[in-house]
C-alpha cells in the first residue's frame, strides 16, 4: 500500500450485517474487538491455533466460527473487512498483502501504518455512536471519545433531537440527594425534558443546570385543590404529557423505595401513557454508605431490613411486624422515622432488641450538610431530640454501626 502520511483518515460506518469479516488471531485485541463485531451482525470467521477463554466461550456460543489453525493464503477471499491480530509478524504480513490485492479493508494491530484501515476509539451513548481518530496517538482517540461520551451520558452535552418525541413519562430516581449519585441514563433524561416534576429530595442542584425554556414544577407546590396531593401530582403529569412535553418526574432515591412510584405509573397506564422507570440509588444503603456504615459485615450482619417508619408502631395504620423485626439479628434501616425514633426504638427493646443495640442517626446524607448522631437503642429518641435532627434521616440501627471507618470529609 502506497504511505501517504499526511493525508488524514477517511471516516466511514461500515454495515457488516451478514457480510464476511474475518479475524486472524484471537488474543486480547481480538477479545476487544469481537464484541463489536458481532453486535454488527457480522458473519465472523475466527482464524486461530488457540483463544483467550473470553473469546473461546464466543466460539462455543456460536457467536463467531473458529477454525483451530494458523493463517493460509486465501482465508481472506469473499472477506468485506479484517482484522489482522497474530503473533506472527511474517503471517500479518502476508495476510496484509492478500487484504490489499483482494481490496478488503484491513486492521492491522502490529503495523497501523501498513495498514488500509484503522480502528477509531469508539462508544455508543443516547443512541450516538461516536468514533475518534487521531492518527497515530490511540490514547487521545480514547480521552475524546470518553469526554464526548461522558457528556452525552450526564447531560452536560446535548443536542436537540430533530423528529418528533413519543409523548410520555420518565420516571427518574434522583439518588440520596448529592447531584453526582443520579444514574446516567436518569441525567440524560433529565437533560432532554421540558417540564420536570421534582420533589424536595431529588437532587435540586441538577435544576440549576437545565436549559432556560425547561418548565420546573415543585411537586410539594401543586395545587391541590379538592384532590389529595398525590392526585394532584398524577394530574400535572397526565396533563403536560398529553400536552406532548418530555417529561421527567424527578424523585429522590429510588422510586419504587417508599416513593410511591407505582402510583404515578398506574396512574399514567390508566390514561394510556407511556411510563420509562429509571432506578435510582436508595438512601437506605447508600446514606449508611456515605457516613462509614455497611448495613452488611461478614460475621456481623447477613442481612438488612429497610422500614418506614412514618407511622408509629401503636398506630393501626402500621403494616409492619414490629415484633418479629424485634427478633432479627441483622441491620434494620428506617427510612421516614425521625419523629417515632422514640416509639419504634421502645417497641423494639419492649420485644426483646438489646437496649444497648447501637445507633446512628445521619441526616441530609451524601450532601455537604450532612451529619452523623449516633446513640443506642435505649437513648436515640432524646438523643435525636437534643441534637434536633430533622428530616430527611436514614437512622440504622445494629452492631454493623461501630464497625465502618469514619466517614470521609465532604467536599467544600
Amino acid at each position: 500500500m502506497a504511505e501517504h502520511p499526511e493525508v488524514a483518515a477517511y471516516p466511514v460506518g461500515l454495515r457488516l450485517a451478514g457480510r464476511r469479516v474475518v479475524v486472524l488471531g484471537a488474543g486480547q485485541v481480538a477479545q476487544r474487538r469481537l464484541p463489536a463485531l458481532v453486535a454488527a451482525g457480522a458473519d465472523v470467521l475466527l482464524i486461530s491455533p488457540s483463544a483467550t477463554p473470553s473469546v473461546e466461550a464466543m466460539a462455543e456460543a456460536g457467536e463467531v466460527r473458529w477454525e483451530r489453525r494458523r493463517y493460509q493464503d486465501g482465508d481472506l477471499r469473499d472477506a468485506w473487512y479484517a482484522l489482522i491480530s497474530t503473533d506472527d509478524p511474517a503471517a500479518n504480513e502476508a495476510a496484509s498483502a492478500e487484504a490489499e490485492a483482494r481490496r478488503v479493508w484491513a486492521v492491522r494491530s502490529d503495523d497501523a501504518e501498513a495498514a488500509s484501515a484503522w480502528t477509531p476509539a469508539t462508544g455508543r451513548a443516547a443512541g450516538v455512536t461516536v468514533a475518534v481518530l487521531t492518527g497515530q496517538d490511540p490514547r487521545r482517540s480514547a480521552a475524546v471519545r470518553d469526554a464526548v461520551i461522558e457528556g452525552l451520558r450526564d447531560g452536560t452535552l446535548t443536542a436537540p433531537h430533530h423528529r418528533a418525541r413519543a409523548k410520555g413519562v420518565s420516571l427518574v430516581g434522583g439518588g440520596p440527594g448529592d447531584p453526582d449519585l443520579i444514574t446516567v441514563r436518569g441525567r440524560r433524561l433529565l437533560a432532554e425534558a421540558d417540564v420536570v416534576i421534582a420533589d424536595r429530595l431529588g437532587p435540586r442542584d441538577l435544576l440549576d443546570e437545565l436549559p432556560p425554556h425547561v418548565e420546573v414544577i415543585d411537586a410539594a407546590k401543586i395545587p391541590y385543590g379538592r384532590f389529595m396531593a398525590q392526585e394532584a401530582i398524577n394530574n400535572a403529569l397526565v396533563e403536560h404529557a398529553k400536552a406532548g412535553k418530555a417529561v421527567v418526574r424527578l424523585k429522590g432515591g429510588d422510586p419504587f423505595v417508599f416513593g410511591r412510584g407505582m402510583e404515578e405509573v398506574q396512574a399514567l397506564a390508566e390514561h394510556g401513557i407511556t411510563c420509562t422507570v429509571v432506578p435510582g440509588i436508595s438512601s437506605s444503603i447508600s446514606v449508611p454508605a456515605a457516613a462509614g456504615i455497611p448495613v452488611t459485615h461478614r460475621g456481623v450482619a447477613h442481612e438488612f431490613t429497610v422500614v418506614s417508619g412514618h407511622v408509629a408502631p401503636e398506630d393501626p395504620r402500621s403494616l409492619v411486624d414490629w415484633e418479629a423485626l424485634a427478633r432479627l439479628r441483622g441491620t434494620l434501616v428506617l427510612l421516614m422515622s425521625v419523629e417515632n425514633i422514640g416509639a419504634i426504638a421502645g417497641t423494639l427493646i419492649r420485644h426483646g432488641r438489646s437496649a444497648d443495640t447501637p445507633v446512628a442517626v445521619v441526616q441530609e446524607g451524601t450532601t455537604a450538610a450532612q451529619r452523623r448522631v449516633d446513640a443506642t437503642l435505649a437513648t436515640a429518641g432524646e438523643k435525636v431530640r437534643a441534637e434536633g435532627i430533622r428530616p430527611p434521616a436514614v437512622i440504622v440501627i445494629g452492631d454493623v454501626v461501630p464497625v465502618g471507618l469514619p466517614a470521609p470529609a465532604q467536599a467544600p
